[in-house]
């Protein structure tokens, strides 16, 4: 296990790991840490925390030190110098005439470089302006082009949803999209409505992906010939979300019906008529293969309360019947207390002990002999010898 802190350099931007180097450093503090391009100002997102060095993918670098109230006012004065170096090249590149949308500048920590980043639909000659630059600024100059993407996330802003862009809040990489994602989940194909700010596809459309991709494979394609508890029919419309499908049935097919897609047998999958010699089945016996299909129904919340009050205060019914089952279940364990596992009569060691009736005519015996039966009197009168 290896002890580490998580940090970023701006808000949205990827996470790193570093070593703490024995600080204690908790969520929000200022860290300054080393990095390939100097010393830089991070804040930290993750106090420390031990995970496995399998997690690690590069070897960590350590922290250099909490941030203190000087580099605090020296991150407020790059700040400030930021605002005044976007003017100077704004007014250079326009100077120069070059076709290039100036988006915004970063200062480095000890002021020792600033970097310009700038969007442009070709490539673009700037030598001349990083050269006017550098005389002007009396630092390194670094011109960096990036993508629309990357434009967004840098100067943020609100989507159509109302939100702020979630790639300049949490987005730590973008994510590939495709129209596939757009047919997948039934949207518009409407760039207009599909399209962030940017102009390319929202990224939230990745978001679902994957549980609209599962939904897919349970339910039946477009045009799919099904029967249903109501007979045979086509498939005219799907709704993902709710696993439900409209079916045109033969017998009625003005009026579609819609019917969970557990309800539903597949003849032949996507756009194909009525398979020839095709036979179909009684209605009744293919209602009761949806009602053995259909999972079953989940209780309503009333009959939910209904169960836990009736479980917490029985009625005097139930009472009354499980005392009776009780009083039965009592009597069935006392007869089985006189017979053995398989149900015969107990070992003569656990019979209780019972005195021997006396010998004689009352117990039906002989003094010498085994048991005397005694014969009816079959004549109505005097016993016969």
């Amino acid at each position: 296990m290896v002890e580490i802190i998580s940090i970023r350099f701006k808000n949205g931007g990827k996470e790193y790991y570093f070593n703490p180097n024995g600080i204690r450093f908790k969520v929000g503090d200022g860290v300054i840490v080393e990095t390939s391009r100097g010393m830089e100002y991070a804040y930290c997102v993750k106090g420390n925390t031990l995970i496995d060095e399998i997690e690690l993918t590069a070897p960590l670098r350590p922290v250099v030190r909490l941030a203190t109230a000087e580099d605090d006012r020296l991150l407020e004065k790059n700040k400030e110098r930021k605002k005044y170096a976007l003017s100077v090249c704004q007014q250079k590149i326009a100077d120069h005439g070059l076709d290039m949308k100036l988006v915004g500048a970063e200062y480095s920590f000890d002021g020792s470089k600033v970097v310009f980043f700038f969007t442009s639909e070709g490539r673009v000659d700037f030598r001349a302006l990083v050269k006017d630059l550098a005389g002007a600024l009396h630092t390194r100059i670094e011109l960096r082009q990036i993508g629309v993407r990357d434009e967004a996330k840098l100067l943020g802003g609100l989507g159509i949803c109302g939100k702020p862009f979630c790639c300049s809040q949490f987005l730590e990489e973008f994510q590939p999209v495709s129209i596939k994602m757009a047919k997948t989940q039934n949207l518009s194909l409407n760039p207009t409505k599909i399209s962030g700010t940017c102009g390319r596809l929202m990224c939230c459309l990745k978001y679902e992906q994957e549980a609209y991709e599962d939904l897919v494979k349970k339910a039946p394609k477009q045009e799919s010939f099904v029967e249903t508890p109501d007979g045979a029919g086509t498939v005219c419309g799907i709704n993902l979300l709710r696993q439900t499908a409209q079916v045109r049935l033969e017998s009625d097919p003005d009026t579609p019906k819609t019917y969970h897609n557990c309800e539903l047998c597949v003849v032949r999958s996507g756009k194909g008529k009525r398979p020839e010699g095709y036979v179909e089945p009684p209605l009744e016996e293919l209602a009761k293969l949806r009602r053995q299909d259909a999972p079953p129904a989940a209780p309503t919340e009333e009959a939910s309360l209904a169960a836990a009050i009736e479980a917490a205060f029985p009625s005097r019914e139930r009472q009354e019947e499980s005392a009776g089952e009780e009083q039965h279940s009592g009597r069935r364990n006392h007869r089985r207390r006189g017979k053995g596992e398989s149900g015969s009569q107990r070992p003569k060691a656990e019979q209780p002990f019972q005195e021997e009736p006396p010998k004689g005519e009352e117990s039906g015996r002989k003094p010498g002999g085994r048991r005397r039966r005694r014969r009816p009197n079959r004549g109505g009168g005097k016993d016969q010898g």
